[in-house]
């Protein structure tokens, strides 16, 4: 089953950055995540969304694309960023803590965009997109 889309906008400090994300939202697409992809578009991601918050781990098992990845809390706050994860690695990226969701961007995007913890995701999916 293809994966549903939707733009959403990382806010950092006066800066704001938005990417075509894929949704993984079932346990199925979130095991395929982004397993055998050639490549990504530099504005392109995946934004892999859980039903609570809770820590999380994540591997890059059949990933041939690096990736770097936030881990979003349930407020929309980056909690912890991995950054440049291993093509094809079997070790496991941690959370560090509980999270509701992960953004995988390509590896490099972070540094590229001077992303930070605390910066804000604003996002449909994740139910940021309106103001609290």
């Amino acid at each position: 089953k293809p994966f549903s889309r939707e733009v959403l906008t990382i806010v950092s400090g006066k800066n704001s950055y938005k990417f075509d994300v894929e949704l993984a939202l079932t346990a199925r697409q979130q095991m395929q995540g982004l397993m055998f992809r050639r490549s990504m578009a530099s504005d392109a991601g995946m934004l892999f969304v859980y039903g609570r918050e809770e820590p999380t781990a994540m591997w890059m098992k059949n990933t041939f694309i690096p990736l770097d990845m936030l881990f979003i809390s349930s407020e929309g706050r980056v909690a912890h960023i991995a950054e440049r994860t291993m093509p094809m690695s079997e070790a496991i990226v941690s959370s560090v803590g509980p999270v509701l969701a992960v953004l995988e961007l390509n590896a490099g995007t972070v540094a590229r965009l001077g992303l930070r913890l605390g910066d804000f995701i604003v996002s449909t999916a994740l139910g940021t997109n309106r103001k609290k």
